[in-house]
């Protein structure tokens, strides 16, 4: 008896090694993958503060090679332009996201319930454009001519603010809850907003999360509308306040070697690592707080979808 005691807190104790040699063997290969992912933004970031010369002729390393700031000299020449773009960015991104994800979850929620009439007809026409679109320049007649958003901030802002695969996924989300919660709502007397505020949305928290951080995004890296619709230099958003300083200085550089100037001081692939730099900063500030809730959302909209 005691030898088979024995045999058995052995076993248990030979299985609880062989438990921490793998969780260690796991620990180490996700950190080598992590370091892997990180080694990219470590390399732009020492490329914006290496010289262009160096750059030309070494290529780009971990470490700068001979140290330079001229990428953000010129980026930063007229620090309140890049101040005024952040606060652009920085307010359309949170308009654009609230309004979005609003919209999004109060479709979602609509097109979800079984009681709804028109549900499949709402989704059908949803799912068309998915498939068919009026195209760019449709589009840009229907903002110009009819809206009259030429110059206004309501033309970044209404071109993202609702996407049918963010549909999709929050649908995902609110199919997951549970009818009789809605059913026991309604028999306690509350109406649908009530019900869509306390009760739908408290339980979206994940999808909120997943499709806000994606909206973010969109509207934080988007540059294409401010070309299109934005004339003032004012109202440009940070993406293409950046985009006009890089054209700016290859328009320089192009000159500069038509009149036979050398140009090689000039930054131009230390240019755009530095404006990549200053255009991430806020999202890797922002994305350690919405993580967790990120990795759910996708997780529960990849497998139960």
């Amino acid at each position: 008896m005691a030898k088979t005691e024995e045999m058995t807190v052995s076993r248990n104790i030979k299985l609880s090694t062989s438990s921490k040699v793998f969780y260690v063997i796991c620990y180490v290969v996700v950190g080598l993958m992590a370091l892997l992912c990180l080694l990219p933004f470590v390399m732009m970031l020492s490329g914006s503060f290496t010289s262009e010369n160096w750059i030309r002729f070494h290529g780009y390393g971990i470490v700068p090679g001979e140290f330079s700031v001229e990428a953000y000299k010129i980026i930063f020449k007229t620090p309140e332009r890049i101040i005024r773009a952040y606060g652009v960015s920085i307010v359309i991104t949170l308009l654009g996201t609230v309004l979005g994800l609003m919209l999004t979850a109060l479709t979602a929620y609509v097109i979800s319930r079984k009681d709804f009439k028109y549900r499949n007809v709402l989704s059908f026409f949803f799912y068309f454009t998915t498939l068919f679109n009026g195209g760019m320049v449709s589009t840009y007649i229907y903002y110009i001519q009819y809206l009259h958003l030429k110059d206004s901030y309501l033309a970044l802002i209404l071109p993202g603010v609702f996407n049918v695969f963010y549909l999709l996924i929050m649908r995902t989300f609110v199919a997951n809850i549970p009818v009789a919660l809605i059913e026991s709502a309604k028999l306690d007397g509350a109406g649908e907003w009530r019900i869509f505020g306390t009760i739908i949305l408290p339980l979206l928290k994940s999808g909120l999360a997943t499709i806000g951080l994606f909206l973010a995004l969109g509207y934080w890296n988007d540059w294409y509308n401010a070309m299109l619709y934005m004339n003032t230099e004012e109202k440009y958003p940070l993406q293409y306040m950046l985009y006009s300083i890089q054209q700016q200085s290859q328009a320089l550089a192009r000159i500069a070697s038509q009149a036979g100037i050398k140009v090689t001081d000039l930054p131009s692939n230390s240019l755009k690592l530095a404006m990549a730099v200053v255009a991430t900063g806020p999202i890797v500030i922002v994305y350690p707080f919405v993580q967790k809730y990120f990795i759910a959302g996708i997780t529960v909209g990849s497998v139960k979808g």
